[in-house]
């Protein structure tokens, strides 16, 4: 992996406290739409997907379901039992950020843990319709959160490619998120926030330019991608 340049909390946020910013933004989006819009989690309502948001941060011994398929069935049912909330309730309390005891309430520690989680359940609301209209332009600082993040987590979010990934991103750089000896390489090509998206799982609503053989595109196309 190669690497470019790099780049208090519940009230009116500093500028550089990204995830709280994020929160709110993602909030001010779970407003518009409503309880039962459409999301890119599959499966998921905006409903389900404020109650996930609830649990993780709220309930981490419901949480580790997420990771521990065994312990899956119990945070299913607490999430869905959450989600049957009043709606603006629900909202309030995503809005609310950490609770007291997390170590999340800190601003820096909240911006390491939360902002990409943050940005990328806000383009799952943005983005659930399908509909392929404009995308939002990232400010500067968090662009450069979400770059560093791609150049980060790239090798952990490809690991299941069985062929080589290159991401590309004009003006930032080239990350190899997959080096295959032997294997057809897959060029993605797009802004940090699509390539995010894309390493998520989210390839299917994201604008990234795929480049390479037809067969190991649709060869990476087929894999599941990201960190579970």
């Amino acid at each position: 992996m190669t690497a470019d340049s790099t780049a208090d909390s519940t009230a009116a946020p500093a500028p550089s406290h990204l995830a709280r910013v994020e929160r709110l933004a993602l909030c001010d989006a779970f407003d518009r739409v409503g309880p039962d819009a459409p999301t890119l989690c599959e499966g998921w309502a905006t409903r389900d997907l404020a109650a996930h948001l609830v649990v993780r941060e709220r309930r981490p011994d419901l949480a580790v379901g997420i990771l521990l398929p065994p312990l899956a069935g119990r945070l299913e049912r607490a999430q869905r039992d959450l989600s049957q909330q009043p709606w603006a309730e629900l909202v309030e309390v995503v809005r609310a950020g950490p609770p007291a005891w997390s170590p999340t309430r800190l601003g820096r520690v909240d911006d390491l843990v939360n902002t990409i989680e943050m940005v990328v359940h806000h383009e799952d609301v943005l983005r659930g319709d399908g509909t392929p209209g404009p995308r939002r332009e990232l400010p500067a600082d968090l662009d450069r959160a979400v770059w560093k993040a791609v150049r980060q987590s790239a090798r952990l979010m490809f690991r299941r490619a069985d062929v080589g990934v290159v991401l590309t991103a004009p003006g930032r750089g080239t990350v190899t998120a997959r080096a295959r000896a032997g294997e057809p390489t897959v060029v993605l090509t797009g802004a940090p926030l699509e390539l995010l998206l894309t390493a998520y799982g989210r390839g299917q609503a994201a604008d990234v330019t795929r480049e390479g053989d037809p067969a190991a595109i649709e060869r990476l196309a087929a894999t599941r991608l990201g960190m579970a």
